[in-house]
């Protein structure tokens, strides 16, 4: 018997997030728009979707909140009709911001939220348990920001973010006539930055926003527990320190906000994922004989998101939007440890606010289009849904 293994499944997939493991859910306004907010948002989540919007605060912003999301993906291996689905996890990732405004032409400001983050939990009786069985990831990003006016019709914003990565993964070991358990858990430290533009090209009519996010690197460190290991093995399969270095993507964004009257507002981006830097992935152990080497060979992708907002009162406003995240990963390396899919968004909400509070609500429906794997031995078709429920509260004083 191989006696190897991979954490690839600590990057399992749920539907609650863009396509890979990106997690865009940072405010239940941008939620409810199909994440059309890089020249949209002018409160203090702008921290995460264009550092140069945060001057969109006339003295003092804070907003927090959550959002549970509800995923469901199924598989079905080629040649059958048995279908499998994973479980759903709520892990809810929390965002909370903070921006001042110091003068007429500076602001900072401080956010706290989750660009990366997965989870999932295959049923027990998973045909390729072996390959993927539950996991848990997220990396959070504390980002302190800052922007200035540079011209009356020009922004900029620069960022870093100290990161934290956490993750819990657990799979099932074959041994034909027993099945063992390995449980790993581990964390680590990061760095990033982020840059921002918004461009005034029509007074009070169109607007542009650009933003770019650096990749990241994290090298997790932790120890595994090997569990029912039958004596045979139990000298090679013993407990041990493992780590493992991820390249997390950088991004690049661009979107358009047209302002057609005082109570519409369009917004469409246009964004792209550079995942072509996760062309493996492996994990160290202190046994070497362990190390095993995972192809990925992810590709960059292109992601579309248009959103709308209608003042109805001075007070109420209602929300529409959708979006396409294509799926990064081939067909010959797409597997349970990471199943993924196209996603297709419909989005809608609503916001009221009372000066100096203000409430969002945010939904969306992701659908994910069907998607063979051609792994020899574990090749079949993904597909699966998805809901997102969002809330977040603000606080302003101008």
């Amino acid at each position: 018997m191989k006696k190897t293994l991979s954490i690839l499944t600590l990057l399992a997939a749920g539907t609650g997030h863009a396509a890979g493991f990106s997690f865009d859910t940072h405010s239940a306004r941008a939620t409810s728009m199909g994440f059309a907010a890089v020249a949209n948002m002018q409160d203090s989540s702008a921290i995460a979707y264009n550092a140069a919007n945060i001057l969109g605060v006339e003295k003092l912003d804070i907003t927090a909140g959550d959002l549970i999301t509800l995923p469901r993906i199924n598989f079905t291996a080629e040649g059958t009709d048995r279908t499998q689905a994973f479980d759903t996890l709520l892990a809810p990732p929390p965002h909370a911001f903070g921006v001042y405004r110091l003068n007429e032409k500076m602001a900072v400001g401080l956010g706290l939220f989750v660009p990366f983050a997965a989870g999932s939990k295959w049923p027990d009786d998973f045909d390729f348990r072996t390959r993927g069985y539950k996991a848990q990831l997220a990396t959070y990003h504390l980002n302190p920001t800052f922007a200035y006016q540079a011209h009356p019709r020009l922004r900029v914003g620069v960022g870093v973010s100290v990161i934290r990565g956490t993750v819990d993964i657990e799979r099932k070991l074959n041994f034909v006539s027993s099945e063992g358990t390995v449980e790993l858990g581990g964390g680590a430290w990061g760095l990033a930055y982020n840059a921002g533009i918004q461009l005034t090209i029509l007074d009070k009519l169109l607007q542009f926003g650009g933003q770019f996010r650096s990749p990241s690197s994290l090298t997790f460190k932790g120890d595994v527990d090997f569990r029912d290991i039958p004596p045979a093995f139990q000298t090679q399969l013993r407990d041990q320190s493992v780590q493992s270095t991820v390249q997390f993507p950088g991004s690049a964004s661009a979107g358009l906000l047209f302002t057609p009257s005082e109570r519409l507002s369009i917004a469409f981006d246009l964004k792209l994922m550079l995942w072509s830097t996760f062309e493996e992935f492996t994990i160290e152990f202190d046994d070497p004989s362990l190390t095993n080497p995972l192809p990925k060979f992810w590709e960059n992708t292109w992601n579309f998101h248009l959103g709308a907002e209608f003042k109805v009162t001075e007070n109420f406003l209602v929300r529409l939007g959708t979006a396409f995240d294509r799926a990064p990963s081939p067909e010959n390396t797409l597997s349970p440890d990471l199943p993924d899919a196209d996603r297709y968004r419909l989005a809608a909400g609503v916001g009221y606010a009372l000066n100096p509070v203000r409430v969002d609500l945010g939904y969306q429906y992701i659908f994910l289009g069907n998607t063979k794997s051609t792994i020899p031995g574990i090749s079949g078709a993904y597909d699966g849904d998805g809901h997102i429920f969002g809330l977040t509260l603000g606080y302003s004083l101008k």
